[in-house]
C-alpha cells in the first residue's frame, strides 16, 4: 500500500499526498467543508451556485483558460456539490499538474463574481432545477427528504428551492464564498506520480501565501428524534407509480454503517454487483412481476441520513402490493436473519465494488478527500476491514434496530395522466 502523507500548512490548509507511480498521472483535488447541509432557508442551493461561479474565472485565469489548457494536455477537470461538501479536481499528466495547482489556489481567494455573470448563471441554475423537475423521482425524493428532515439541512435538494434561486443576490453568493472558501475550511489532496517532498514544496509556494482565516461557524441544525412513521404522497403526470421506503440510519463514522451497507447488498444488491437478481427484494418484487425494478442505497454522510429502497411498479400493480412485499422481507430479515453463504457473498461483492471504484488516482484522491470531510482520515483505508468484520448477528441486530416503523419515512408517487408520461 502506498504511503499517505498528511500535513497542515500554517494557514490551516490540510494537505494529503499519496504517491502512486503506476502511470505518469496526478490527480489534484481541493475540497471545502460546505454543502447543502449548511444552507439556511432563504439560501438553499447557494453552495451549488457558488460552485458554478468558480468556473467564471479570475484576473489571473480568465474564463476559458483552464478549459483550453486542460484540453491541450489531455486531462480532465470538474467539480460537484453534495450535501456535505463542494469539491474541485483536475487529473493531468504529471508534468502538467502545476497549472491546476496554481489555478485552484488562485480561485480559492480571487474569484470575481461579476454581477452580469451572476445573473446569467441564475438562468442556468433555474434551468437545471426545472430540468430535474421533469423526472418523477426528483419530485418524490424531494418530498421524502422534506418529510424526513424538518430542521436539518438535509431537508432540501442540493439544487435548492426555486424561490431562493430567484431571490438570492450576487452579494449573497460572494459572502458565502468568502466565508467558506478558506484554507482552514479546505483540504488539498494529491495522488499520483510525484515526489512527496517536491510536491509539498510546490504546495507551500502556491497555497502557503494564502492568508489564514478563522474556520467558519458552519450552519448546522440538529434534527430532533422522529416520533413515528411519516408518509407523503405525490401526484405527477405519467403512467408509472413509484414507492420509496426510507429508514433513518447513522452517519458514515458510526460502527453500524458498514453493517447496514452489507444489509443493503443482501436486500437490494445495490453495492455494485453486476446485477441484483439474487437479492431478496428482486426475488420478492421483480420476479413476481409486482415491480419493474427495485434498488436501494445508503450514503456515507457526516450526519445521520436515510437508507432508501425505491420500487418502480409494473403497470396494473399497486403500491399496496409493493409495500406488503417489502415489509414481509423486512420482517423475515429481522426474525430469521441471513445465512453464512449470503453474508460471505455480500461482503465479497461489496469489497469488489469498492476496489473497482478506487482503481484510478482520481478516485483514490476523491476518497481521501471524502474521508477527511466525514471526519475520519482513515475512513477510506479502513473501509474493507469494516465490511469484513460484519457478522450474521450484526445484520439481524441492525435490521431490528433501524428498520422499524418509528424510524420510517414512506413516499408514494401516483401517476395522474397516462397520456402525459414524464421523463423517467
Amino acid at each position: 500500500m502506498s504511503k499517505v502523507t498528511r500535513r497542515t500548512l500554517d494557514n490551516g490548509l490540510t494537505v494529503i499526498l499519496k504517491e502512486v507511480h503506476s502511470a505518469p498521472v496526478v490527480s489534484w483535488w481541493v475540497a471545502y467543508k460546505v454543502g447543502s447541509r449548511n444552507e439556511p432557508t432563504g439560501k438553499t442551493g447557494i453552495s451549488h451556485w457558488v460552485e458554478h461561479m468558480m468556473f467564471k474565472g479570475t484576473e489571473q485565469f480568465p474564463a476559458g483558460v483552464m478549459d483550453r489548457e486542460i484540453d491541450r494536455a489531455g486531462g480532465q477537470w470538474n467539480a460537484f456539490t453534495s450535501m456535505d461538501y463542494t469539491m474541485y479536481y483536475e487529473t493531468l499528466p504529471a508534468d502538467k499538474i502545476d497549472i491546476a495547482m496554481r489555478s485552484e489556489a488562485d480561485r480559492m481567494i480571487n474569484a470575481t463574481f461579476d454581477p452580469d455573470e451572476t445573473e446569467s448563471e441564475r438562468t442556468v441554475i433555474l434551468s437545471e432545477r426545472q430540468g430535474a423537475e421533469n423526472r418523477p423521482m426528483f419530485w418524490l425524493q424531494e418530498e421524502v427528504r422534506g418529510a424526513a428532515f424538518r430542521v436539518h439541512g438535509y431537508h432540501h435538494e442540493i439544487l435548492g428551492d426555486e424561490t431562493d434561486l430567484r431571490s438570492m443576490t450576487r452579494d449573497d453568493l460572494y459572502n458565502h464564498y468568502r466565508t467558506h472558501y478558506s484554507p482552514s475550511n479546505a483540504i488539498a489532496v494529491g495522488v499520483g506520480a510525484f515526489d512527496t517532498d517536491e510536491m509539498m514544496a510546490k504546495i507551500e509556494e502556491y497555497y502557503g501565501q494564502i492568508p489564514a482565516q478563522a474556520s467558519p461557524d458552519l450552519f448546522v441544525r440538529q434534527e430532533p428524534p422522529q416520533q413515528g412513521e411519516r408518509r407523503v404522497t405525490v401526484e405527477r403526470p405519467g403512467k408509472t407509480a413509484f414507492y420509496e421506503i426510507c429508514h433513518r440510519v447513522p452517519p458514515a463514522t458510526h460502527d453500524d454503517w458498514a453493517k447496514l451497507e452489507i444489509l443493503d447488498n443482501i436486500f437490494t444488491g445495490s453495492s455494485g454487483a453486476s446485477d441484483n437478481k439474487t437479492s431478496w427484494l428482486y426475488q420478492s418484487l421483480v420476479k413476481t412481476e409486482i415491480a419493474a425494478s427495485v434498488g436501494g442505497g445508503i450514503n456515507p454522510t457526516i450526519d445521520p441520513y436515510l437508507y432508501s429502497i425505491i420500487v418502480t411498479l409494473r403497470e396494473g400493480r399497486t403500491v399496496e402490493e409493493a409495500e406488503s412485499a417489502v415489509l414481509k422481507e423486512i420482517e423475515r430479515l429481522q426474525t430469521d436473519g441471513i445465512t453464512e453463504t449470503e453474508l460471505k457473498k455480500a461482503q465479497k461483492q461489496a469489497k469488489a465494488a469498492f476496489a473497482y471504484s478506487t482503481e484510478s488516482v482520481t478516485e483514490q484522491a476523491y476518497w481521501l478527500a471524502r474521508s477527511f470531510i466525514l471526519g475520519e482520515d482513515d475512513w477510506f483505508d479502513n473501509y474493507v476491514d469494516r465490511l469484513s468484520a460484519v457478522t450474521l448477528d450484526d445484520i439481524k441486530d441492525v435490521a431490528n434496530r433501524y428498520l422499524v416503523p418509528k424510524n420510517r419515512v414512506v413516499g408514494i408517487l401516483n401517476p395522474t395522466d397516462p397520456e402525459m408520461e414524464a421523463v423517467s
